[in-house]
């Protein structure tokens, strides 16, 4: 075996040359791992999360009923009638209204009440798209138009909504208007509509209180606090 003036083997140094020349070679092929690291999104900033759509109240809109939803078919107590509503505070508050409307203002038929429907067909910008989360109610859907209720039954009307304190609001009072819409006029962290929830509540399970107790709707204390909501949410 022949060796060069180091005393090394010819045969190793040819070898140890051909190897570092095929790794120069690749080298420059493959690029460095720096460069090949695969580019990941940017992460949100902690404790951000992507916010739900909602109706124009600031409720969530629910995609159907009866399924993975807040929305169900619940009957109305006293009345015969069912109707999808966000189950809760919005169905106690709701269904009080519907309550005293069937009993004071007019009995309503299975036809004369709409509640939840998918926001598609609804205007998103409008109280109507409210009844895509389930916060609103239709009563006589056909009767929209302005002027469809007669002068005791729009008095009713205002003792119904001054009893639940501008937590509640009349399309017959928006623009345009919509006499057959009533819906939840707060968001769901306002502690307003838990209070009107739990004060219904308890109203209904207490004996001479609750829907369908005679109320003089004419009274001087009544008829006052029922046009100073008509003002205050006129104005908003």
């Amino acid at each position: 075996m022949s060796h060069n003036k180091n005393g090394i083997p010819r045969r190793f140094v040819v070898k140890s040359a051909g190897v570092l020349t095929a790794a120069a070679a690749v080298g420059a092929v493959v690029p460095s791992v720096a460069a090949a690291a695969p580019v990941t999104a940017p992460r949100s900033a902690p404790g951000t999360r992507r916010k739900a759509p909602t109706s124009a109240n600031g409720w969530t809109l629910e995609k159907e009923a009866n399924h993975v939803s807040t929305v169900w078919t619940r009957p109305v107590s006293g009345t015969g009638l069912e109707v999808d509503v966000r189950i809760g505070d919005a169905q106690a508050i709701l269904f009080h209204v519907v309550r005293r409307f069937h009993y004071e203002v007019e009995q309503l038929h299975r036809v004369d009440l709409a509640g939840w429907q998918p926001i598609d067909g609804l205007k998103k910008d409008l109280p109507e798209s409210n009844l895509a989360s389930g916060t609103a109610m239709r009563v006589r859907p056909g009767a929209s138009a302005a002027g469809g209720l007669f002068p005791l039954q729009l008095v009713t009307v205002r003792d119904i909504l001054a009893d639940c304190g501008g937590v509640v609001r009349w399309g017959g009072d928006d623009s345009p208007v919509d006499e057959s819409l009533f819906y939840i006029d707060l968001g769901p962290d306002d502690v307003r509509v838990r209070e009107l929830a739990d004060r219904l509540r308890t109203a209904e399970a207490t004996p001479g209180q609750g829907a369908g107790v005679h109320v003089d709707v004419f009274g001087t204390s009544r008829r006052d606090r029922a046009k100073k909501l008509v003002k205050e949410q006129r104005a908003s």
